[in-house]
């Protein structure tokens, strides 16, 4: 066949990723704080989009009908006067109508002046008024309003309210106090600067020399400085100097806590013996006892960041009758509408194409983000419910019945892809009558029955390992192997291994650590 170039017509079907498309997709995986902030960016950006406020005007409550603003001030009073608000506005306490002319009834002329001393005599007070200038009470009384008086009631709220020392603002303030050199107080700020959340110094200090231009011997001078300050055990380098910080704060490191403080690995496994060989001292128990005493995260006291609490997407209840009530949580859904109205008269106004074309353009976005919302909104609702109705038994029972899930599970009964249910329940959250949990939750791969039953889900056999290492006795620690056996006489076939990978990721320590602590409480 020769090769000659030709043209060909063929037919063929593909996807192809519309912007409005990416879009739709991108509000699925959103979380609620993350969808808004998306909403209020459309809001600024397209004219045509405006937020429906008409469910948070607060009407519900008082049981006012929410009618048009058009048409509300227009409409006559019941008591048969007019509904102009000019006339409440010239009114003074809701019964004394000012005259028309708006003059307040009272005579300029007739105020007390410095003219004769009966004049200005006070009756209330007793005071002579020749000493006081006329606007000398006046002074006084604007004066104890303005939040300056002695016994100010009505002063700014904001001159009074305290303020939170965070830990910079704390060690800089001690910097300052007790370091006169002014090369020592930069090096001190820079090493501030590279602590962690607890307190800890990170980074090398011959970087640090390097950086500043200054000998590694400067920069541990000063460190050795810093780590006097409060809070004790500030700038520590790891866990052992950090305690042995606090301790030589109290004036309680010695030779014998030091080598404990060395081998503090010894200590988390329980070896009791191991180390009072080594500290070649009885009072090992002491010592222990005044290390649990420290903080093992000095910072921690200074935190100040606070904790965002999770608002629910979806949220569950108890139905009267049996089974249960599913719905969105309305406050994390924003509310916006296309202005038809401002689009139709902007359409009008518009005299150029390429103006035609930017508000047709504003137009379909601002119609396809409304449908996105709608969609995703009865996505993430058909989601959840099917994920109740397949975890029925966690929701009655508790976590020992919670059922394996995974998400072909929940695509095939909802006739979705994949993809989209992974979608739908990222950063998603669901208020059940047993706690809030994360839509991801109730997706746990399914460990077989030896038995021949039905599967268990991850998540309950981790709720029973840890279970039967709560209630174990003290003379009768049971190994990975006595887990496995135990668990295989209740049906569950699981292997050595996978109980050891879910017991660490439970924080629970191995057979031998536990029978060693267990052994140092008798």
């Amino acid at each position: 066949m020769a090769m000659i170039p030709r043209l060909e017509l063929r037919q063929s079907q593909a996807l192809v990723m519309t912007p409005q498309l990416q879009q739709a997709i991108k509000l699925l995986q959103l979380s609620s704080m993350d969808l808004l902030a998306y909403v209020e960016q459309e809001l600024e950006q397209n004219p045509l989009l405006e937020r429906d406020d008409g469910a948070d005007d607060g009407l519900e409550g008082t049981g006012v009908d929410a009618a048009d603003d058009e048409t509300a001030e227009a409409e006559p009073d019941p008591d048969g006067e007019s509904g102009d608000l000019s006339a409440v506005d010239r009114t003074v306490d809701g019964d004394r109508p000012l005259p028309d002319d708006d003059t307040p009834d009272v005579d300029y002329d007739n105020q007390w002046n410095n003219d004769s001393a009966t004049d200005n005599m006070d009756g209330a007070n007793g005071m002579d008024g020749d000493r006081l200038d006329a606007s000398g009470p006046a002074q006084f009384e604007d004066w104890g309003s303005s939040g300056g008086g002695f016994e100010d009631g009505q002063g700014n709220l904001e001159q009074i309210l305290s303020d939170t020392i965070t830990l910079r603002e704390h060690l800089i303030a001690q910097l300052n106090m007790d370091v006169d050199n002014a090369g020592d107080r930069m090096i001190g700020l820079h090493l501030i600067d590279m602590l962690d959340e607890a307190g800890y110094l990170t980074g090398d200090m011959a970087q640090v020399a390097q950086l500043l231009g200054c000998a590694v011997e400067r920069v541990e001078r000063t460190l050795a400085v810093l780590q006097t300050f409060d809070p004790p055990g500030i700038f520590a380098r790891d866990l052992a100097e950090c305690l042995g910080l606090q301790l030589k704060d109290r004036n309680r490191l010695d030779p014998a806590i030091q080598i404990l403080l060395d081998n503090l690995d010894l200590l988390a496994k329980r070896d009791l013996a191991a180390l009072t060989r080594l500290c070649g001292t009885d009072d090992l128990a002491e010592m222990v006892a005044e290390i649990r005493t420290l903080d093992p995260k000095p910072a921690t006291a200074f935190e100040s960041s606070v904790s965002q609490p999770i608002t629910p997407d979806v949220l569950m209840r108890a139905q009267p009758g049996g089974g249960w009530i599913i719905e969105l949580n309305s406050d994390t859904l924003p509310r916006v509408l296309v202005s038809n109205h401002y689009y139709a008269r902007i359409s009008k106004e518009a005299r150029s194409k390429t103006d035609r074309q930017y508000i047709h353009e504003c137009f379909q976005s601002a119609s396809w983000l409304v449908k996105s919302l709608h969609q995703r909104a009865t996505t993430i609702l058909k989601v959840a419910t099917e994920i109740v109705r397949q975890q029925d038994g966690f929701f009655a029972k508790g976590v020992s019945h919670l059922r394996p899930l995974v998400l072909r599970d929940i695509a095939l009964a909802i006739e979705m892809h994949e993809s989209t249910v992974s979608r739908v329940t990222s950063n998603k959250y669901m208020a059940t009558p047993r706690g809030i949990f994360e839509l991801k939750y109730f997706f746990t791969p399914a460990i077989a029955s030896s038995s021949g039953g039905e599967s268990h889900s991850a998540e309950s056999v981790r709720h029973r390992i840890k279970a039967l290492i709560d209630g174990e006795e003290t003379t009768k620690v049971l190994s990975d192997d006595a887990l496995v056996d135990q668990l295989a006489g209740e049906g569950i076939e699981i292997a050595r291994r996978t109980v050891a990978k879910y017991r660490e990721a439970l924080g629970l320590p191995s057979s031998v650590q536990r029978r060693r602590e267990k052994t140092s409480r008798m």
